[in-house]
């Protein structure tokens, strides 16, 4: 039986959370998701330039996991910019920090 997943420490959910190439409609689309883990580790790590070892701290994770989910990203995004696919952010159950303090979010 595999370990239950840490809880992770996200900043939030995005504003916009659907892309999709101008002109199609989004029902002739392939749709990827990306979890919100997924979408906080490209915020550090590309947006903020952050190395994995902090980024990986303020998730509230091991570098190696934050690795593999950047990793997982990455992929994704490649995915969609080369097929012309949307993307979707997932809300799940996650920790937030929020002005410097903790709290408990639950995304369905």
């Amino acid at each position: 039986m595999p370990r239950p997943k840490c809880r992770r420490n996200i900043c939030g959910m995005p504003d916009k959370n659907y892309f999709k190439p101008r002109g199609i409609p989004a029902g002739d689309l392939e749709e990827i998701v990306l979890n919100l883990d997924e979408f906080e580790a490209i915020r550090l790590a590309d947006h903020e330039q952050l190395y994995q070892e902090e980024a990986a701290a303020r998730m509230n994770i091991s570098r190696q996991t934050f690795g593999r989910i950047i990793d997982g990203a990455h992929k994704k995004i490649a995915d969609v910019l080369m097929n012309g696919k949307a993307v979707s952010i997932e809300e799940t159950k996650q920790y937030c920090h929020e002005k410097g303090r903790r709290a408990k979010r639950n995304y369905q």
